[in-house]
């Protein structure tokens, strides 16, 4: 019995795993560093240091996953970056 209990245990982590979403940043030539790194701080509670991390890759990279969760706690951020005019999606 124990060893159907640890499969069954293993199949409900596989599948939490696959609802989570992640969010990102793209890149975009209006907002400076200053602007993005306030915005990760405040709206999706990063540190100084992984926000200024993230910005930096935004800007070498085009983009950055900044945020993984579930949806209904990713929107909403989501939602507040787009509306201060940042580029940002859910994957």
């Amino acid at each position: 019995m124990s060893t159907i209990e640890e499969t069954e245990t293993d199949v409900e982590t596989k599948e939490d795993i696959g609802k989570e979403k992640k969010l990102i940043i793209h890149n975009d030539d209006h907002h400076s560093f200053d602007f993005v790194i306030d915005a990760l701080m405040n709206i999706c509670e990063l540190d100084l240091e992984e926000s200024v991390q993230c910005t930096y890759i935004i800007h070498h990279r085009g983009k950055c996953v900044v945020k993984e969760g579930s949806e209904d706690k990713l929107k909403p951020m989501k939602k507040t970056l787009v509306d201060r005019g940042l580029r940002a999606s859910l994957d």
